[in-house]
């Protein structure tokens, strides 16, 4: 019998030997299946072992720490707020990314005096597409609960004091998580090109303009120059679908992996 047919051998009698349900015999024989052409056991073992070499622990709340039995439950409702923006954006990007299959960010327009192509398609998306005027409101909304839900948050870590010790770096990721959703709601203010858009983004190049020494490139790298014009629209484009996106999963990953190894800091 070759060392291969004997170890299928063993692995059968001894998955034989224990009293599995189906279920249970079925992901183990998958599993030893692929780890026998990836070996993820070896790799899982070793991230084990970096684990606990760091001197990490398992998560554990102030409420579990000092058996506080649920003391201060009237607070929980406030420590949702992080959850619950962190899902609002994962609506507003499933939306954001099926909205995109119908937006053109194009200035153009059929001819003087009439709305740019980029407004020719949310009006298309709002009035013709079916379901559009829904897809667009939910995305809109859950941008807006976002911001509403991030600023809150931020209120909330700061008035229980939890970006102290040893949580500065968090609470740092949090102000750059926050700097960086009030550039993803501007840049998606200006897409429609309609009045409010482009008076926005007049404010935005005047607003670059004033800053000192460096306002005039400032300037020409966010909005294509000192007016508005179909490098500003591409710019904000590029800036709310294709940049920020991962910048920002990114940093929310790294954020929510940081409560993950030092816990949650509720009251006490």
């Amino acid at each position: 019998m070759s060392l291969e047919k004997k170890d299928e051998h063993d692995h059968k009698n001894w998955l034989d030997s224990k009293d599995l349900t189906p279920v249970e015999a079925t992901f183990l024989t998958a599993l030893i299946w692929v780890d026998k052409r990836l070996r993820i056991v070896d790799y899982l073992e070793l991230l084990e072992s970096l684990y606990y070499r760091s001197n990490l622990q398992m998560p554990k709340s102030h409420t579990e720490q000092y058996d506080l039995d649920n003391k201060f439950w009237y607070w929980y409702a406030l420590y949702t707020l992080g959850f619950f923006s962190t899902l609002a954006y994962v609506v507003a990007a499933i939306s954001g990314a099926l909205l995109g299959f119908y937006y053109v960010p194009a200035v153009g327009s059929a001819g003087p005096g009439e709305a740019s192509i980029a407004y020719d398609q949310i009006a298309f998306i709002m009035r013709d597409l079916q379901f559009g005027f829904m897809l667009r409101s939910i995305h809109r909304w859950s941008a807006q609960v976002m911001t509403a839900a991030v600023f809150l948050h931020m209120l909330r870590v700061y008035f229980t004091g939890a970006y102290k010790e040893p949580r500065e770096l968090n609470w740092l990721l949090g102000i750059v998580l926050i700097s960086l959703t009030m550039v993803f709601g501007y840049s998606g203010y200006l897409l429609p090109w309609d009045q409010l858009a482009f008076w926005a983004g007049q404010i935005g190049v005047e607003m670059s303009l004033s800053i000192p020494l460096i306002g005039e490139w400032v300037a020409q790298l966010l909005f294509g120059g000192f007016s508005l014009s179909q490098a500003t629209l591409q710019r904000m484009y590029i800036l709310h679908v294709f940049l920020l996106p991962f910048v920002v999963t990114t940093l929310i990953a790294i954020h929510i992996g940081i409560v993950w190894v030092q816990g949650i800091a509720e009251p006490h």
